[in-house]
């Protein structure tokens, strides 16, 4: 699902469902270093003595953090276990920069105002190069050797598409890797879908005769299909009306064909796809709050055992919770599960895509030139997302709840982590405030290391469904990455007008009076994006999809 919706906020999240399955954990063969601790001309993962005698770790660093979104309110830091221990053994104190719910409004001041924070969490792309061209931002490329972490996990590749047009880096990306991972998909209530029969459900027909089953019985006492926010749930339904057309095409607003990039508005798979979600929706198959619900909302309705069917980008993290929840109200509940994706009859299973996945991962910090010292910022960041600060940040510090590690780095976990269930859930979902520039490749190994250690029934819910379903359905748009223009050029201006006609587009369509008018808006739709330039935007970022293809190759 396109992340400009910003609502899975952090991928791979675990909630109180994770501390109810771990018991299982052997701590043999464990050790207190981890093999990062031990490279030559390194003191403590990635500790190197600046030219001005700063050493991570021992020279205090203060610094100011703005998250660039609407909805991100940063947690105090140094209030919880794991930023406290960070704020006393690492000598690292952050300060926030809230938002407070108009982001772009909040950068623009601080841009006019020449007051910028040391550090930026924001997408990568046109307001990252706006600063970088500015002169704002700081480059990484001195300090890659010094401090090893950034260059070793993220690794060259990677690193090379991150090159702004001047060749260097400026921007440390979050939740990168060089492996499948994600979470979008379908989940099933059992409970509901066991009272009704345990039907077929794998293709859209099964799925619009069981979601009238569930209104038949239950009423309006249980929402038939949840989208999520947004009309999330709506959008991935796309990615399993034809082979290969990943969700990913309806987040660019583009279709590939050959080496063109075509309408999403006049492509048959999509216009296939809005009729039969009109359909569901007229008939009241899909709460009729699908585009204006909150998350609040979501979470109250799946916690209180009233969904049957929830779909969204990233629905583990409040599934996983809820599985734990309705468990403890009712220990006969069988919880939930995820389906294979959904797809139209004829579509191959194994080529629908409902989410994807990319090297660069979600989005980046970026140091600005506020900082008398950005050295210490880079090598605080180098040692976050690195073994240490990753297991810190996402399990807590060590002799809370762990000790020491496995071979692969991994933490062990002690009597305490299993007998402090809601605290240790609460640490995590603390922490996952923190996670600005997550290592994919070392949480998610580390978690299925630790899985294949339990017997089915004890093993997480999240880490269960993404090893057998989401991880293998999610699509590799790394090709794509990158294709927003600067919002001040031609091309900007093009794209928030094509961005504008979707967004009214799709709500009409989801509330016309069936087919045909759904087909009318769309062909509407396609007229104004015409008359808006959407050719022009197509082949503009055409080009940056095919010099993408060309890096890739070359690597």
């Amino acid at each position: 699902m396109k992340k400009r919706n910003h609502v899975f906020k952090l991928l791979l999240v675990l909630t109180f469902a994770v501390s109810l399955v771990l018991s299982g954990c052997s701590k043999e063969g464990g050790t207190k270093n981890s093999p990062e601790t031990n490279k030559p001309g390194v003191t403590n993962e990635g500790e190197s003595k600046g030219e001005d005698g700063f050493v991570f770790g021992e020279t205090p660093i203060e610094f100011t953090f703005y998250g660039h979104y609407d909805w991100y309110t940063m947690n105090p830091w140094g209030e919880d276990e794991a930023t406290s221990w960070i704020k006393e053994n690492k000598k690292v104190n952050v300060t926030s920069i809230n938002s407070g719910g108009g982001a772009q409004q909040k950068l623009s001041t601080m841009i006019a105002s020449d007051s910028l924070p040391d550090v930026i969490w924001l997408d990568r792309g046109s307001d990252v190069e706006k600063l970088r061209e500015a002169g704002k931002l700081v480059a990484f490329d001195d300090w890659l050797d010094k401090y090893p972490n950034m260059k070793e996990w993220v690794g060259e590749s990677t690193i090379n598409m991150l090159r702004s047009p001047d060749g260097k880096i400026y921007q440390f990306p979050n939740w990168y890797t060089t492996q499948p991972n994600g979470n979008s998909g379908y989940v099933v209530n059992k409970r509901i879908y066991e009272e009704l029969g345990s039907p077929k459900l794998e293709t859209f027909d099964d799925l619009h005769i069981y979601l009238k089953m569930v209104k038949d019985k239950y009423g309006n006492s249980v929402t038939p299909y949840d989208p999520g926010l947004s009309g999330q749930g709506i959008e991935l339904m796309a990615s399993g009306f034809a082979n290969d057309f990943p969700t990913t095409y309806v987040g660019m607003r583009a279709v590939p064909e050959n080496d063109k990039l075509t309408s999403l508005f006049s492509n048959p798979v999509y216009r296939e796809m809005m009729v039969f979600a009109n359909k569901l929706f007229n008939e009241k198959l899909i709460t009729q709050d699908a585009l204006t619900q909150t998350e609040d909302q979501v979470k109250e309705k799946m916690y209180s055992d009233r969904v049957a069917v929830f779909a969204s980008s990233s629905p583990t993290e409040i599934a996983a919770l809820a599985d734990s929840m309705v468990k403890k109200a009712n220990p006969n509940h069988p919880g939930f599960m995820m389906i294979w994706p959904l797809h139209k009859e004829g579509v191959d299973k194994t080529k629908v895509w409902p989410g994807d996945w990319g090297q660069l991962g979600w989005n980046v910090s970026v140091i600005t030139k506020e900082h008398e010292n950005p050295e210490q910022i880079f090598a605080f960041l180098d040692w976050f997302t690195g073994q240490e600060g990753q297991r810190t940040i996402f399990w807590g510090p060590e002799g809370l709840y762990w000790e020491g590690t496995n071979e692969e780095g991994g933490p062990l976990f002690n009597d305490r982590y299993f007998s402090e269930n809601e605290k240790v859930a609460e640490l995590m979902n603390t922490t996952n405030n923190f996670q600005w520039n997550g290592n994919t490749v070392f949480i998610d190994t580390r978690k299925a290391a630790i899985e294949l250690t339990l017997p089915e029934e004890k093993r997480n819910w999240e880490t269960k469904w993404q090893s057998e379903i989401t991880w293998k359905t999610q699509f590799n748009s790394t090709p794509f990455i990158n294709l927003h223009p600067s919002p001040d050029s031609d091309e900007g201006i093009i794209e928030q007008k094509i961005e504008d006609i979707y967004l009214e587009t799709f709500s009409k369509a989801l509330y016309a009076n069936g087919e045909q008018e759904v087909l009318n808006i769309l062909d509407k739709a396609e007229a104004d994006a015409q008359k808006a330039g959407y050719v022009k935007l197509l082949e503009f970022q055409a080009k940056i999809w095919q010099n993408n293809v060309n890096t890739m190759n070359q690597q």
